[in-house]
């Protein structure tokens, strides 16, 4: 894509190029004969610019626009009955609005305002004629999520450019179970959306080492002041590689789980882990094999599956569902 670096001291306050463009196409279409002295008087800014938002216009728009010697002037040298808009298939179109759609788990977050605004402005540039009923659209397809994360928007919107500006933060953060906040002082390294839950991932320095925290339970944010430097070696998808979720451990566990055919066609069609390998039973059953670095997660998910799945290893895994089940009877 070309790139318009004006370099006057004017061109730093003009007009965007696509402005500017769309003001040259109202002047050549009244038949006058401008040229980039007059062009850039009027849009305040230099000549260069001109040359290169004209050139522009004639090669990559297509525009039938020459220079005419005798009146010292740029015109149209065939009829053009409107200034090319963004060129879009239907499919891209359908696209554009399905991803709109899939904003809503940004919805509250200080993500929210720029990215409808970006659509909004692609939405704006689009043709007039476009053979595609968005009502359909509107009718047939909707995005929804089991339980809405509540966040606390200042607190989040702080967590974001701190960790946007690499600025080192002290969190007044609540561990679940909890009802008093303790102060953490971080470096953010990363927010992540990890299914459809928000998560700092921060180096933690009383702990010295890497710490994953929920936004719902800090209280508080406040710069220290300090700026830090994030380390090259960080990869939050490394990190996560052999989790289950957003919990990483140090352990290495080979995770055989069955399932029984009512539960079998659930698990064939989603890819849950990176790891799996699925294994065809007899009688319409099946066997998920994963490599984990931490129990934790893969315990609570096979809970959720009731009498459907059974832990076939590790057994330290099979016992703690094994308990956990024990629990909930009781109760």
């Amino acid at each position: 894509m070309q790139r318009f670096n004006d370099t006057t001291k004017n061109d730093l306050h003009s007009r965007p190029p696509l402005e500017r463009m769309l003001r040259i196409h109202q002047t050549l279409s009244t038949g006058k004969f401008p040229n980039a002295v007059t062009l850039a008087r009027e849009l305040e800014v230099s000549t260069k610019s001109v040359h290169r938002d004209i050139e522009f216009m004639r090669d990559r728009l297509g525009l039938p626009i020459e220079f005419n010697v005798g009146k010292n002037g740029y015109f149209y040298t065939g009829e053009v009955s409107a200034f090319p808009t963004m060129q879009i298939t239907e499919g891209e179109l359908f696209a554009l609005v399905v991803a709109e759609k899939a904003l809503q788990q940004y919805r509250g977050t200080s993500f929210e305002k720029p990215l409808l605004s970006a659509i909004k402005k692609m939405e704006q540039a689009l043709p007039d004629t476009i053979s595609l009923n968005l009502a359909d659209i509107e009718q047939t397809i909707s995005f929804r999520t089991r339980a809405e994360q509540i966040l606390d928007l200042e607190i989040f919107d702080a967590l974001a450019k701190a960790a946007a500006r690499r600025q080192q933060i002290e969190l007044a953060y609540r561990k679940p179970g909890q009802t008093k906040s303790e102060p953490r002082l971080v470096d953010p390294y990363h927010l992540a959306n990890i299914n459809g839950e928000w998560y700092l991932f921060a180096y933690d320095h009383a702990r010295k080492d890497i710490r994953t925290f929920a936004p719902a339970r800090i209280k508080s944010v406040k710069p220290t002041g300090e700026v830090f430097k994030r380390p090259e070696k960080f990869s939050l998808e490394k990190r996560l590689r052999d989790s289950f979720g957003v919990h990483s451990g140090e352990g290495a566990h080979e995770v055989v789980i069955r399932f029984n055919p009512r539960a079998a066609d659930y698990v064939r069609e989603k890819k849950w882990h990176p790891s799996q390998q699925l294994r065809e039973l007899k009688g319409g059953g099946v066997e998920l094999k994963l490599k984990l670095s931490s129990l934790l997660e893969i315990e609570r998910w096979v809970l959720s599956w009731g009498g459907d799945a059974k832990v076939l290893k590790p057994r330290e895994l099979a016992e703690a569902v094994r308990n956990s089940a024990k629990k909930i009877l009781k109760t």
